[in-house]
């Protein structure tokens, strides 16, 4: 599991650092740039998902040792 997070996180950056390129920021919120902002969006999420997914995993590791 954990290395399957870290594969999504890190094809998530990949994303948002391609999409940063087609980001036109004198009008980002026309054309292909809100296409762009919304799919940067998107992999942040997704890397937030993940964070939560690890955190919650180590969580649920400590319980299972504390019993």
């Amino acid at each position: 599991m954990k290395i399957l997070s870290l594969i999504i996180s890190l094809l998530a950056l990949i994303l948002i650092a391609f999409n940063l390129t087609k980001v036109d920021f004198s009008a980002p919120f026309e054309g292909q740039s809100i296409t762009a902002l919304i799919t940067i969006l998107a992999g942040l999420c997704a890397i937030l998902l993940m964070l939560i997914l690890r955190v919650s995993k180590r969580i649920e590791d400590k319980v299972k040792q504390r019993k």
